[in-house]
Formats: structure tokens, C-alpha cells, sequence
């Protein structure tokens, strides 16, 4: 018998792994070498919630501060020097106490009349005495509702009881008709008898600017004395002091004096009065100015007169020729 060797091959046996991933976290301990989290974006951060506001919580509302749209005017130190009149330190110190006392918020104030400038035609100068004028002064303001408010609220003998009783924004609404300006008159305080009106800075720039009304513009053609001064109001002042003046040149002759120039500026804001009809009403009351305001009237001509082209001031004779 034959022997056969069978020879096996080996097989390859193939066991099916399964391959198992397993994650792990760490845990990491903070140590305090390690700086802070950064705090998150503001745009993703959470406002606070307000509480709502009640008369039992009359919180103010927040305040968003608003870049203004025009810049700030910045006049040079010496423009507009001639509207700065020179009265006595007396007077000065006292229009200056009086507008102190006031805590609304004045931005342009300036007193005027006979109290402040001597005119003929009064036993007295001195607001103090007993027969002498009254003092009269013109407030600026931003706001007039925000003013009369505050105003009412520290002096309410200073309104009528009809006012008190409307309230500062009926004020308003009356200091909006034309010309716009609200007079509180016979008002004493520190010793004087007082008369203020009050207008918007607005409405003052846009009267000395286009002569709306010529109210205040002519009111400020004549002599003034400035107490809180603003920059607005000096530059549209001096426009309206040089628009006073050119249109003067164009009713007057060739050859005129300084007083004759001061009688047809004056004479503007008075042309249109219809209290000129009354013939009760001083037809020259302005013409009481110039006995003592002689100097004051050279000195805002003169310093006007010789930016106008065409114009030459002879000091020898104080004639002002006009050339063509």
C-alpha cells in the first residue's frame, strides 16, 4: 500500500476586529497664574433692565449726548469792540448784580435806555432815587418754555396772575408772536425798578440778520451795554450795525456829520411804530440820545465806516463825505 502524505495547507483564519474609540476629557484645574477670560463683545452683552419710571420712581431719563451739528463760533478776542460802551463802574456793577441773580440760564443779555445812558429830559440819572428812569434790560435765551419755567418757579411776582395760572408754556406760545419777546415791567430788585424782556437767541439773530421786524434790530441800533455777551449774537449784531449804516449812506447826502448819521439809524426802528401815530408818543425821543452818546455814536461809526468801501472820515471838520 502506498502511503500518501497528504500535505495540509494551512489556513489563514481571519477574526473580524471591532476597533472601539473611546473620548476622554481632562479635567484642568484654574490656577491663578492664567489671566481672566475676556469679557464679552458689548453688541452681545446684555443691557440692564431700567426701572420704569412713576411718580412713585420719578427717575430722570438717560442721557444721550448728541454731537452738535455745527461747530462751536470762535471769534478773535478783538472783533466787535466797538459794541462794547463804556458806562460808569457804579452802573456796571449794578446791571451785572442784577442779571446774577437771576438762575435761568442767560446766554446774551444787555441793558439800555435812560437808566443806563443819560438822556435829557430827567431831573436824575440814578435809577435809585426816587423820580429817576427805569432800568431795562433784554435776555437771549435758548429755550423759552425751559426759561419761563425755572423763572416762574424762583420769581412768580414777576408774572401776571393770568400767566402763573397758564403756565410757562403759554408764555411761549404769546413770546412767539411777532416780534417775539415777553416784557415782565415794574419789577423791583436790589433797590431799582426793572423792566426785562425775554426772547430766543434764535429769533434775536434772525431779526438783526434779515430785520423781520426791526424790533430788536432797532432797538440795538442804538446804544447798548452788553452784560453776558455770546458769540452768535456779536457777529449778527455787527452785520446789523453795518446794514443800519449802509442803509443810511443811501437817504443821506453826500456830505452829513456824525449826528446826522446817528439821527437817520435811530429813526429806522421808530419809522414803523405805530405808537409814533399817538400823539401822546415822543416824536424825538431818540434825539434825547445826543447830548451825552456823542462819544459812544463815533466811537461805533467809526470803527464800521472804515470797512465800507467808497467811505472816508475827515477828522479835522467831523464830516463823513460819501464818494460815489
Amino acid at each position: 500500500m502506498f502511503a500518501t502524505r497528504v500535505a495540509r495547507t494551512p489556513r489563514h483564519i481571519v477574526i473580524p476586529t471591532v476597533s472601539i474609540r473611546s473620548l476622554s476629557t481632562e479635567t484642568v484645574t484654574s490656577s491663578g497664574s492664567e489671566p481672566p477670560l475676556p469679557p464679552p463683545p458689548k453688541h452681545l452683552a446684555v443691557p440692564k433692565p431700567s426701572p420704569a419710571r412713576s411718580r412713585l420712581n420719578p427717575a430722570p431719563r438717560p442721557i444721550t449726548r448728541r454731537r452738535p451739528s455745527f461747530p462751536t463760533l470762535q471769534l478773535p478776542p478783538s472783533f466787535g469792540r466797538n459794541q462794547i460802551l463804556p458806562v460808569a463802574d457804579s452802573t456796571r456793577a449794578l446791571l451785572e448784580d442784577i442779571v446774577s441773580k437771576f438762575e435761568a440760564p442767560i446766554r446774551y443779555a444787555f441793558a439800555y435806555g435812560s437808566g443806563v445812558f443819560e438822556q435829557d429830559g430827567y431831573t436824575t440819572a440814578n435809577p435809585a432815587s426816587k423820580d429817576g428812569p427805569m432800568l431795562d434790560f433784554m435776555f437771549a435765551v435758548t429755550h423759552a418754555s425751559h426759561w419761563h419755567s425755572i423763572n416762574m418757579n424762583q420769581f412768580p411776582g414777576h408774572y401776571p396772575l393770568y400767566s402763573r395760572m397758564l403756565g410757562s408754556s403759554f408764555v411761549s406760545r404769546v413770546e412767539d408772536i411777532t416780534p417775539g419777546v415777553w416784557f415782565n415791567a415794574f419789577v423791583p430788585m436790589k433797590g431799582v425798578t426793572i423792566k426785562y424782556g425775554v426772547t430766543t437767541v434764535d429769533n434775536l439773530c434772525s431779526d438783526l440778520l434779515n430785520w423781520n421786524s426791526l424790533y430788536l434790530a432797532g432797538r440795538m441800533h442804538k446804544p447798548i451795554r452788553i452784560i453776558k455777551d455770546d458769540a452768535r449774537v456779536r457777529l449778527t449784531q455787527q452785520v446789523n450795525l453795518t446794514s443800519a449804516i449802509r442803509t443810511a449812506l443811501l437817504t443821506l447826502p453826500e456830505n452829513f456829520s456824525e449826528t446826522e448819521l446817528f439821527e437817520r439809524i435811530a429813526g429806522f426802528s421808530y419809522a414803523g411804530d405805530i405808537r409814533m401815530l399817538l400823539p401822546a408818543e415822543n416824536r424825538g425821543k431818540w434825539l434825547r440820545f445826543l447830548g451825552y452818546t456823542g462819544q459812544h455814536i463815533h466811537l461805533i461809526s467809526n470803527k464800521i465806516l472804515p470797512l465800507i468801501r467808497g467811505q472816508s472820515i475827515y477828522e479835522s471838520c467831523r464830516r463823513i463825505c460819501y464818494r460815489i
